[in-house]
């Protein structure tokens, strides 16, 4: 069994995304205790943005300058970890109506054809469909269906697009909204997707 690990929040010890993604793991691990943890914090270790350099490198291109080079093997080592791993945990905020943009150059790092999706005559298909993926999903404010900023959320519905993409079907998110809206509101939302988390491991 194992665990992937991936947080993206910027704002360290004080992420409620940080907070929850931790306690996910632990969740998992009481389920799974011989379970192999792998972590990665894009935050304090980001991979690069796609670049033209990229694409060259992808189409056969030998890439010139080192930097790239070294960017390519950290963008092969993040998607080895990804199809690698039985369950996937992010940590998810929502910044500015969407993903963290460190997230967003680590999925694109996924989403590669062959590994994890391909095209067809039908269309494409999703080929990670065996594991599980769990966000941990923080929000200041409220997005959630029946609200009235609904339209605004481009984090929620973009992870669940993507995933689905790439064939993911067992896909969870723990969700903590209105986390900015004062101390009880914040406490209330953690609590509430706490409980949530302690279903996971029911």
């Amino acid at each position: 069994m194992k665990i992937l690990h991936v947080d993206t929040s910027i704002t360290g010890p004080a992420s409620v995304s940080r907070t929850l993604s931790a306690e996910v793991v632990r969740a998992q691990r009481l389920l799974h205790p011989d379970a192999e943890v792998t972590v990665r914090d894009l935050a304090s270790e980001p991979i690069g943005h796609l670049s033209g350099a990229h694409l060259l490198a992808a189409q056969g291109t030998v890439p010139e300058q080192e930097a790239v080079r070294n960017d390519l093997s950290a963008g092969r080592g993040a998607l080895e970890e990804f199809l690698a791993a039985d369950t996937v945990v992010v940590g998810a905020p929502m910044y500015n109506f969407t993903i963290p943009s460190q997230l967003k150059a680590w999925i694109d790092r996924l989403a590669v054809p062959g590994a994890t999706f391909r095209y067809t005559e039908n269309g494409p298909v999703g080929l990670a469909g065996r594991k599980k993926v769990i966000v941990a999903s923080s929000r200041g404010g409220f997005y959630g269906p029946g609200t009235a900023a609904e339209a605004l959320d481009h984090q929620e519905t973009y992870l669940r697009a993507i995933f689905s993409f790439m064939g993911v079907t067992d896909l969870t998110i723990v969700r903590a909204e209105g986390v900015a809206l004062g101390e009880e509101a914040r406490a209330k939302a953690i609590d509430g997707a706490r409980s949530e988390i302690a279903g996971l491991a029911a």
